[in-house]
């Protein structure tokens, strides 16, 4: 049944636009595969799967990963296609992203393990990041400007 279900999953995000959990819990039901919310989850988490931003819509759906792409890559540019703004204060650096992108731009700054960085904070579209001191804060405030430019 779990592998009938993957499958379906996979052909459902390749073929239709799926936005969200409910959204594919819906259309599984749809198909005579009942699920909760949780196996969903579950099954996208074991999948790899993971939301791709469509520019022209501003909305996100799910994808499954490509083959020949890092998940470093991904989270990178899963990280410049969800950030709008970047300030410091003090020895926080203030993150604003699109709508619900704010947990995936924590997990790629998580994932970059860069010693200055002692941990993040992720709303749903603002992420705190606290950096060891405030000249560490200043430079990687520039660096997230940079790569957004």
């Amino acid at each position: 049944m779990k592998q009938q279900r993957h499958r379906k999953i996979l052909e459902l995000i390749t073929n239709e636009t799926i936005e969200t959990q409910e959204q594919l819990t819906s259309r599984l039901r749809e198909l005579g595969l009942p699920a909760t919310q949780a196996t969903i989850s579950r099954d996208i988490h074991e999948l790899h799967l993971h939301k791709a931003l469509n520019s022209q819509t501003g909305t996100t759906h799910y994808v499954a990963p490509n083959a020949g792409e890092s998940i470093a890559s991904r989270l990178r540019g899963i990280f410049r296609d969800s950030v709008l703004s970047c300030h410091c204060a003090q020895n926080l650096v203030v993150i604003k992203t699109m709508a619900g992108l704010a947990g995936a731009a924590a997990t790629a700054i998580d994932a970059s393990h860069q010693r200055d960085i002692l941990g993040t904070l992720a709303g749903d579209d603002t992420v705190f990041v606290a950096m060891r001191n405030t000249t560490a804060a200043k430079l990687y405030t520039e660096e997230v400007i940079a790569s957004l430019q």
